[in-house]
């Protein structure tokens, strides 16, 4: 006998994937409420680049904000500098997100550039 529910497998690790993609909060979601029960390749892969992602974009914004909090004693100019510096890193965070997020809907295992392959080696437990 079939189940009622007709997802497949692959449609399963593509809602992990792109749940993972929607805030750490999703990811959470994604992997102790969705993952644990039925782990698929794709979740699994997904997971660990979203991880990586959201562990780097906030080590760049916590030292940005504490380079930000020196500055401020040191310099008008470096603040303005520095704000510029973290918009533009912002943006790029941004940009390897929708490309991620765009992966993960295909249902496609493409690595996001310049931490997809990194976070497959370092979270293989995911």
């Amino acid at each position: 006998m079939e189940p009622e529910n007709n997802i497949t497998t692959a449609d399963n690790g593509k809602t992990v994937a792109i749940v993972s993609y929607l805030t750490i909060i999703g990811w959470l979601v994604a992997y102790l409420g969705m993952h644990n029960e039925k782990k698929t390749e794709l979740g699994s892969y997904q997971l660990r680049q979203t991880l990586l992602l959201y562990i780097c974009m906030a080590g760049f914004y916590i030292a940005g904000y504490i380079l930000l909090i020196i500055t401020v004693f040191i310099s008008l100019f470096l603040v303005s500098l520095l704000g510029i510096i973290m918009w533009l890193g912002g943006i790029g965070f941004l940009v390897l997100w929708i490309i991620g997020l765009i992966g993960a809907a295909n249902g496609e295992k493409k690595p996001i550039p310049l931490i997809g392959e990194k976070a497959q080696t370092m979270f293989k437990g995911i």
